[in-house]
């Protein structure tokens, strides 16, 4: 290792740094209340430290340079006995002799393009009413619907004026589409709980200042507690990006859907960073030989398990869910973090707001290995069981069994012409609590269900690919492929534990094949809304399948003890699966005692027989259809025969066995 970063290495682990150095104020960053402000940067290796204010984002000058005063801990302070908001500011930072200007990483504001930081009395930006704003009654149910902000309305079919359409006013629009309705409209009426936004905190790959056919998914901050601004209606004054953040939040909630912020603490856009200029070398991780280690694929890796980095996260988790209203958060690449601090953050996140109030989850894995701190532990898929249980993982067993390899176009799974897997599918139905997958979660509340998200294929693609080749065309709606859409959502709408559909998903959304479309066109991203006409069938499926969840207590039971619930699960042949729900709940009284569920991925009809538990509920009154592969949320009385019921090829059924006919049946 290069001399230097070995000798920073040392120091910066060592208990003299933690002793001397770890500072655990939460006043970091410039705080601008009740007519003053004050200034405060954590720097412990700087000689000097000078401020400088700014009329405005672009000054070329500063119009005031005074030097910080230093204190303890390696804090760093100036006041000022009035309010400087809207100014804006950055330091000068001696270290070593040298002098590098810096942002400030605990900025609550900046300019176009993040360079410089700006002050903010954060109660000027609220919209009216702010200060009112709750978060919707928490329902029987979590549905995350993942979105991202410019494809949500970027399509002219959105119904959004154009000056709003790819921005967060998109959120405030009322009544768009008419008789099909669009954007928070539709939102409301297909039923989920939870949007969960791709990063919007200021990020780097867009020039805030260029013209809105640029694009990118987000994953690379700049400014870690600042909202991106080219989401924003006016890119010149920093206020704006803070103010229409919070009103698509307040928007959200008064539509009764909560709001979950993807947050991407395990790197930054580029290794010269606020961080890297204000502490050298303390932030990030370093490979034996020196160079910078890069399991998150982008270049670095944040140093989470020291101090003063989990510090700044769990600072600037619950600077969002306080300032902004968050309702929870989903960690990119979580495997880089630590379960030391994500349970740190469920912690106080708990303590504040209550026990699981807010959200909490991420991808248990990394892009690649990266030095971890001494006593800490990844927090990757096998270490599930460290975790809280508030701490919830994505189940990529439960998304491969269902539809097949996200990597290999051509690979399927069950729903798709896969073999083998009929046992994995019985196993993903209890989140994986009865065992199958390489590690043992606490119950399902930790599981996240899902078949597609952001990256990788959308499910259509995956399934046209799979099923249909290479030259077939995304655009053409395939009845087999449909079919096999309509199975894979049956299918986690079944599974114990969370649930989480990627935008779209619903009416096939494409994107013509592409798996990594991070920063391709707007026009390839966007939700194209006249899909979501032409495939109402399956928007419809979905609908029904999201109000059948609300009334499932024995599939939306969170606890230790829900796979316990779930009994006969029988592979009859094939392709061919069945189990029962015991969907009873003392507090929660459902219309259903009793569920059955039929997955059958082959391609021909099976007639399965009922629960033999239940053999005396052969009378045509006793059990509904409550969803099959045509219709959900359909209630009908079934048509059961002595040999029982009778399941088309490539496609579920859900049973459901009425209370009032069931006194005598356990």
């Amino acid at each position: 290792m290069k001399n230097g970063i070995a000798e920073n290495m040392a120091f910066f682990v060592s208990r003299e740094f933690e002793e001397k150095f770890r500072y655990d104020g939460k006043d970091l960053g410039a705080e601008c209340t009740d007519g003053k402000t004050a200034f405060r940067v954590w720097s412990p290796l700087a000689e000097r430290i000078e401020l400088r204010l700014y009329k405005n984002g672009n000054s070329k000058d500063a119009y005031l340079k005074k030097e910080m005063e230093a204190g303890e801990k390696g804090v760093w302070k100036l006041e000022f006995p009035e309010s400087l908001h809207g100014v804006y500011y950055d330091y000068l930072v001696r270290i070593e002799g040298k002098d590098t200007r810096t942002a400030d990483p605990y900025a609550v504001g900046c300019s176009c393009n993040g360079h410089r930081s700006m002050v903010v009395d954060l109660r000027k930006t609220d919209p009216p009413g702010f200060e009112r704003d709750r978060a919707p009654r928490a329902g029987e149910e979590r549905i995350i619907y993942e979105l991202h902000i410019k494809d949500f309305s970027y399509d002219e079919e959105s119904g959004v004026p154009g000056e709003y359409r790819g921005r967060y006013k998109a959120f405030t629009v009322t009544g768009t589409g008419g008789d099909y309705p669009t954007c928070v409209e539709y939102l409301k009426k297909l039923g989920i709980t939870h949007v969960h936004l791709l990063p919007f905190f200021d990020y780097g790959s867009v020039d805030e200042s260029g013209d809105q056919g640029q694009f990118n998914w987000g994953y690379d901050p700049v400014n870690y507690n600042v909202p991106e601004g080219s989401y924003a209606t006016d890119v010149t004054d920093g206020t704006v990006r803070i103010r229409e953040c919070k009103e698509m939040i307040q928007a959200l909630h008064e539509n009764g859907i909560r709001v979950i912020m993807d947050v991407v603490y395990n790197h930054t856009h580029q290794a010269d960073s606020w961080f890297q200029r204000m502490v050298p070398d303390y932030y990030y991780r370093y490979n034996p030989d020196g160079s910078l280690a890069n399991g998150s694929a982008c270049g670095n890796d944040i140093a989470a398990g020291r101090a003063m980095v989990d510090n700044y996260i769990a600072d600037s988790v619950m600077y969002w869910a306080r300032e902004y209203h968050m309702d929870g958060f989903r960690f990119d690449l979580m495997g880089l973090l630590t379960v030391e601090l994500m349970n740190r953050i469920r912690r106080e996140l708990d303590e504040e707001f209550g026990p699981g109030e807010k959200l909490l989850y991420g991808e248990p894995w990394s892009a690649d290995d990266s030095p971890m701190e001494e006593g800490t532990k990844p927090a990757q898929k096998w270490n599930a069981g460290y975790l809280s249980e508030g701490v919830g993982i994505f189940s990529d067993d439960t998304r491969d069994a269902i539809k097949g390899s996200v990597f290999h176009a051509g690979d399927p799974g069950f729903v798709n012409g896969g073999e083998g897997l009929e046992t994995a599918i019985l196993q993903a139905v209890t989140g994986w609590k009865n065992g199958g997958a390489c590690f043992m979660p606490k119950s399902c509340a930790q599981i996240i269900n899902y078949v597609s998200a952001h990256d990788n294929y959308t499910l259509w693609d995956k399934l046209v690919l799979s099923m249909r080749g290479e030259k077939a065309d995304f655009d053409l709606c395939y009845e087999d492929v449909l079919a096999a859409n309509k199975l894979a959502a049956f299918i986690y709408f079944t599974c114990q534990g969370n649930l989480f559909l990627q935008a779209g998903e619903e009416f096939a959304r494409t994107k013509l094949g592409e798996d990594n479309s991070y920063c391709s066109t707007p026009e390839l991203n966007m939700l194209r809304w006249h899909r979501a006409v032409e495939y109402r069938e399956l928007v419809e499926y979905y609908r029904g399948l999201i109000q059948l969840r609300k009334q499932m207590p024995g599939l939306c039971d969170k606890s230790p003890s829900a796979a316990e619930r779930i009994h006969d699960g029988r592979v009859h042949r094939k392709g061919v699966v069945s189990f029962r729900v015991d969907n009873r709940e003392a507090d929660r009284p459902s219309v259903w005692e009793s569920l059955f569920v039929v997955y059958n991925a082959s391609s021909r009809a099976c007639t399965v027989s009922l629960p033999e538990t239940c053999a005396s509920a052969q009378e045509a009154d006793v059990w509904e259809v409550l969803a099959d592969g045509k219709e959900t949320d359909c209630r009908r009385q079934a048509e059961i025969t002595e040999r029982g019921i009778r399941v088309n090829a490539h496609s579920g059924m859900l049973l459901g066995r009425r209370v009032k006919e069931m006194t005598d049946c356990a």
